[in-house]
């Protein structure tokens, strides 16, 4: 059974321009002249931790991390101005092109999967290969698992400390009530709602392992920039629709970007529109809502609305057919309640020639020795077929 290589510390680090108030925080560590494997840790907002070197032969590959927009090291920490998926695959290929790396691995799970398989979409010329872990796909169904009628049929009780750290009358619609709070004015409820939220993750991720706080234990300010970012997100179905066109013709955020800077700090609905008629296309509301964020008000979920997001359910899935001829391996859980097996499944029968690993045992963290056998054991076989 395969167990992580031994501890390694960075060649380099340093922090990568974006043009833009963040600086990501990127590192290098392993063989400098080895096989480029760009890690994507999870989240959003969760950050690269040292043992993310580990999967990886140091004396075989060059290993490369960094923290996404406003996590881990990278600031400043929780910026959301700027925070979109297509930023966070623009850093890519920034970090990709400062180091002059021609192809590179990719390595994602939960969160990082879904943005590893966004960036091969716009850039499959630069994919070398795909290591795939606990497949997340951010359809409506996902979230909906996770934060309306899903894995809250598995943890009730910590689903209603959850509910409980919203207005009753906002438990309907979960996302946009911890949006409310989380953007409104009361401190206390804020930070209750923020220690909830992330409670919750938790357990749904580290299932028996997880060890709850002392009972009314204080949240940091880190911890409310967190949930927020991590539903900054969510609700705005994980900014897919501004980055799945890899021909360019749907708006990237930089357009939108200018054009919300030309409107003043609190548009009226008619400005609004003046920003949406200079889009060089006509703008999904996701885009449209991009431009109406300097409001004072607190964000509506958009594209997670009802009605909003069946559209584009599925809108990674349809783009994988392309990514057939990259070399993938998929990796899924059978007791993964964040993201469930029929995700891995389905991304399989987009891909039918990836490898299909199935963890009978493994829940959805990168951890354990079932997971880290399959983990290391995909990066090995891949290196071996390089050398």
């Amino acid at each position: 059974m395969k167990t992580l290589y031994p501890e390694i510390h960075p060649y380099q680090t340093f922090f990568l321009e974006t043009g833009s108030k963040h600086a990501v925080y990127v590192e290098q560590s392993g063989n400098p002249g080895g096989i480029p494997v760009v890690f994507l840790h999870g989240g959003p907002c969760s950050g690269t931790k040292p043992d993310h070197r580990r999967f990886f032969n140091p004396e075989l590959y060059r290993i490369i991390l960094f923290d996404q927009r406003g996590c881990g090291l990278s600031v400043p920490f929780g910026e959301l101005e700027n925070n979109t998926t297509q930023d966070l695959i623009d850093d890519m290929e920034r970090i990709r092109n400062q180091l002059a790396i021609e192809h590179w691995l990719v390595f994602g799970g939960s969160w990082g999967g879904a943005l590893a398989l966004l960036y091969a979409c716009q850039h499959k010329n630069r994919v070398m290969g795909l290591i795939l872990r606990a497949v997340f796909l951010a359809r409506q169904q996902d979230l909906d698992w996770f934060a309306k009628d899903g894995a809250s049929r598995i943890y009730p009780e910590q689903w209603q400390r959850l509910i409980e750290s919203v207005p009753e009358q906002s438990r309907d619609n979960l996302v946009q009530g911890l949006c409310d709070v989380l953007w409104g004015e009361d401190e206390v409820a804020q930070r209750r709602a923020a220690r909830e939220w992330i409670a919750w993750g938790s357990q749904v991720s580290l299932g028996n392992a997880y060890q709850p706080g002392p009972k009314g234990e204080h949240a940091t300010e880190k911890l409310v920039k967190q949930a927020r970012m991590e539903l900054h997100y969510a609700k705005h179905h994980y900014f897919i629709n501004d980055c799945m066109d890899a021909e360019g013709t749907t708006p990237r955020m930089e357009e939108v970007e200018q054009c919300r800077e030309q409107l003043p700090t609190t548009p009226r609905m008619e400005e609004v529109e003046q920003c949406r008629e200079q889009l060089p296309t006509t703008p999904r509301m996701e885009e449209v809502e991009q431009c109406r964020e300097q409001l004072p008000r607190a964000p509506t979920v958009g594209a997670l609305g009802d009605a909003g997001a069946v559209a584009g359910e599925n809108q990674i899935l349809d783009s994988c057919g392309a990514l057939d001829k990259i070399p993938t391996v998929i990796i899924h859980s059978r007791h993964d309640f964040v993201c469930p097996m029929e995700a891995g499944y389905s991304l399989h029968k987009m891909l039918p020639n990836a490898e299909y690993v199935v963890l009978p045992n493994a829940g959805h963290v990168a951890q354990g020795a079932e997971m880290i056998d399959a983990l290391v054991a995909a990066t090995d076989r891949f290196a071996e077929v390089r050398r």
